[in-house]
């Protein structure tokens, strides 16, 4: 029988210009079957080669990135010219020169300017070339750029908001992998938001990148009776230790306004009415080890914020240390006479924080904290079955934040019956509580730092006084690729006095629910 392929030259010479679009279909049809075979064939070659030298010496005397016109030549160097044998102290293996290229286009997946996946190809330099050796080979990684400029524009709703928004993305403005993205939205609560910021690899590596922004917005807060207006702007060195966690540390420098206050807004909140100025440095570790952040069946993720504000040279109006820890972790649980997963599982999260008065600048004694800085609890994204900063201090029917809190969380997640287990599907049983206190004020001596740590002994006395408030629940999740929406019926079951609880349906939308 003749060979299928050898049988399509004829149709290739019968197909000329203008023929019918049948035969110039069938044409594409055979030239992409003779591609594909000649591809998989000298994939069985080079797998077979590697497989049988794996040992031998090799040395690379080339690495060239084909499909890369917008990429500076010099950025790209600065990724492959370490791996060049002549850059080397001792000669590689076949196995080590594919792996040293393989981590090289890893580099390149990371950067975020080339579509998946990268091939990587392996070829001898010509031996009409003198200065060639027998051990000498060149790699070449064939790459399609994404495209420069990505605009997405939509609407969202959740958390009691609605919004639109404008999204622009300008990839490799200068062919170093740089980005520009510009944000834009407009909603019910938020009620105008602009970012912009500028994003860069530092000597061409991927895991080490220094970013600058500003932005401008103006929320309206109806849980405290007033608009917060925020413009400001920040820099960040963002990196990836060996260990994986990944790290920011930054500065951030914010003019806050608390204006548009209700009629009847409460006396602490026109107190804290007007502007402020927030001059800080700011350093998160990230360690992410869940196999899906969004709907996790197993591992655990773990995060610190820490924040230092107004003291000492960094001045601004406000002064602070402010301390965040969270914590999650998620476990398979198997259920008997069922083999392989069951799609049941249980999570479990704990987050607390704390905010603590400094001296500002030189000064020696501390100022209360403001509610701009102040943390909020409560809602669908963190203690469900309570209103949007519903625990803690309240004045009247103004929520004003606390300094203290404690958090967490356990949830029961199920598969829904015919739905299969890889779909972002499941149902929720939960439990949820927590407690937010405010800094209580020293009977005595002003607000030295010795008098400040002992009203902080007192708060944390308090936090473990009593039960915290709590709500249990059960909900549908939709785990989707960029956020997580549920909708919950939250029943609470502790409510401390003045607290602001929720009972029925609740939605919500986040990145990290708890």
């Amino acid at each position: 029988m003749a060979d299928p392929l050898d049988s399509g030259d004829d149709i290739f010479d019968k197909l000329q210009k203008g023929v019918d679009p049948k035969l110039q279909a069938e044409k594409d049809r055979v030239r992409n079957e003779r591609e594909y075979a000649q591809y998989e064939k000298t994939q069985r070659r080079l797998s077979e080669l590697i497989q049988d030298n794996t040992t031998l010496p090799a040395t690379i005397s080339s690495i060239r990135v084909l499909g890369a016109p917008n990429t500076r030549k010099s950025f790209l160097e600065r990724i492959f010219n370490p791996i060049l044998s002549a850059n080397q102290d001792r000669p590689y293996t076949l196995a080590e020169a594919i792996r040293e290229v393989s981590i090289g286009a890893d580099k390149l997946h990371r950067l975020d300017i080339f579509h998946e996946p990268i091939s990587l190809f392996i070829d001898r330099p010509s031996k009409t070339e003198p200065s060639t050796t027998p051990t000498d080979i060149d790699f070449y990684l064939s790459v399609r750029e994404k495209s420069r400029i990505l605009i997405k524009t939509g609407t969202s709703a959740g958390n009691g908001e609605g919004e639109a928004y404008t999204n622009v993305l300008l990839r490799n403005i200068f062919g170093g992998a740089e980005s520009l993205n510009i944000n834009a939205s407009l909603g019910t609560r938020t009620r105008s938001a602009y970012q912009a910021s500028f994003e860069s690899p530092i000597l061409s590596n991927p895991d080490l990148k220094w970013e600058i922004g500003g932005l401008a917005s103006s929320t309206q807060k109806s849980w405290s009776s007033h608009e917060e207006v925020l413009k400001g702007g920040w820099t960040k060195l963002r990196w990836i230790a060996q260990g994986g966690g990944r790290h920011e540390l930054g500065y951030n420098g914010v003019w806050r306004q608390i204006t548009g206050l209700a009629s009847n807004a409460s006396p602490t909140l026109r107190n804290d009415a007007g502007d402020s100025v927030k001059s800080s440095i700011q350093h998160t570790w990230i360690k992410e080890r869940r196999d899906n952040p969004m709907l996790p069946t197993r591992g655990y993720f773990n995060k610190s914020t820490l924040e230092l504000a107004g003291w000492g040279p960094l001045q601004g109006d406000v002064a602070f240390g402010k301390a965040e820890l969270e914590a999650q972790g998620a476990m398979p649980i198997s259920i008997p006479g069922i083999k392989g997963e069951s799609g049941v599982s249980l999570t479990t999260g704990l987050r607390t924080g704390l905010l603590y008065p400094l001296p500002l600048g030189l000064e020696s004694k501390s100022k209360p904290s403001r509610i701009n800085d102040r943390f909020g609890l409560g809602g669908p994204t963190d203690v469900r079955g309570f209103r949007l900063s519903g625990l803690g201090p309240h004045d009247g029917s103004d929520a004003v934040g606390g300094d203290v809190y404690a958090a967490g969380s356990a949830n029961l997640l199920f598969p829904i019956p015919r739905v299969p287990l890889d779909k972002p599907f499941r149902f929720q049983a939960f439990l949820t509580g927590g407690r937010l206190l405010a800094l209580k004020k020293p009977e005595k001596g002003g607000t030295n730092s010795q008098n400040v740590r002992q009203a902080l002994g007192s708060t944390f006395a308090e936090l473990g006084n009593g039960l915290p408030s709590i709500a249990a629940g059960f909900g549908l999740i939709y785990a989707h690729p960029v956020a997580r929406f549920e909708l919950n019926f939250s029943l609470p079951i502790v409510q401390r006095r003045g607290e602001g609880a929720r009972k029925g349906l609740q939605f919500g939308i986040g990145i990290n629910m708890m």
